[in-house]
């Protein structure tokens, strides 16, 4: 994944494009992700930044648990 999140930043960077990457995990996405849109059984319960998303209570619950917090 490490390799694969590097190969995607360079060509983002290079080309300037935009790429559409569906994934679970998070720490991978936030090296190289500027926006994060975040579903939840098909509804959208967040879009903005990655920093944002981590701080999110909704995010946090659905994803980590009403616990983690």
């Amino acid at each position: 994944m490490d390799q694969a999140a590097d190969l995607l930043a360079m060509i983002r960077k290079e080309r300037g494009i935009t790429i559409i990457w569906v994934e679970h995990i998070m720490g991978v996405l936030m090296r190289v992700v500027d926006r994060v849109v975040v579903l939840d059984h098909g509804e959208k319960i967040f879009d903005g930044a990655p920093k944002a998303a981590q701080a999110d209570a909704k995010v946090v619950e659905v994803y980590l648990g009403a616990d983690a917090a």
